[in-house]
């Protein structure tokens, strides 16, 4: 096939202890799915629904990365979650990720009632360590963590989604086009807050391979 310009590289994610590589389709993000978290956001969690958003794909950076401090931003901030990564099979495995955010950016939309593509969908915005196979990882009781500058900002269990897993892929299966190649964010707990230049995150999950990110 001849192109008009080369197309961009297809996007990948390595897998833990494989040579092979996740070949990455779309990305979809759960907000509002752990308790603490839309509390500490100022929501009602009587009244509150998980939501769906989406980052591309190109947004993806792997651990180890320098992140640039995004532009139009004065409030960067952390969002440590589970990503499940989905096979021709179903869960094809999990990885540890950040959602990063322009939360001026956010809070300035959700005002307006306008999308948060702004807020979420920039460059770098999405890292992502290497994908553990699912039959390697027990994922439902696993401790979840994000270390600013090695001191625990977040912490929380898996098990403290307000939507499982499997409702996530439910959700997604019968609402949207969930596909092999597809990652899932699963959201967040509580503990959100500000990165600057300088800092280093650290994501964990326990079983999973790490995040390490800093900003630059």
């Amino acid at each position: 096939m001849t192109y008009a310009f080369p197309p961009p590289e297809s996007v990948s994610l390595a897998i833990s202890g494989e040579r092979a590589k996740f070949p990455v389709r779309r990305v979809y993000c759960i907000g509002k799915n752990y308790e603490g978290h839309v509390k500490e956001m100022g929501g009602d969690i009587a009244r509150s629904q998980p939501i769906f958003f989406t980052k591309a794909a190109e947004t993806l950076v792997p651990s180890g990365t320098d992140i640039l401090f995004p532009p139009n931003t004065d409030n960067l901030h952390y969002e440590i979650e589970l990503v499940v990564a989905i096979g021709p099979d179903g869960i094809f495995g999990y990885a540890a990720g950040i959602d990063l955010t322009r939360r001026d950016i956010q809070s300035e939309a959700k005002r307006m009632g306008a999308p948060w593509d702004r807020a979420k969908n920039f460059r770098q915005s999405a890292p992502c360590s290497k994908i553990t196979r699912a039959e390697n990882i027990d994922i439902q009781s696993a401790q979840i963590i994000l270390r600013k500058n090695g001191e625990i900002m977040q912490s929380g269990r898996i098990s403290d989604m307000i939507w499982s897993i499997d409702e996530i892929i439910t959700r997604l299966t019968n609402d949207m086009d969930l596909q092999p190649g597809d990652l899932i964010f699963t959201g967040t707990p509580k503990g959100v807050g500000p990165a600057i230049i300088g800092d280093e995150l650290c994501g964990e999950i326990q079983g999973l391979e790490p995040i390490i990110i800093r900003v630059i």
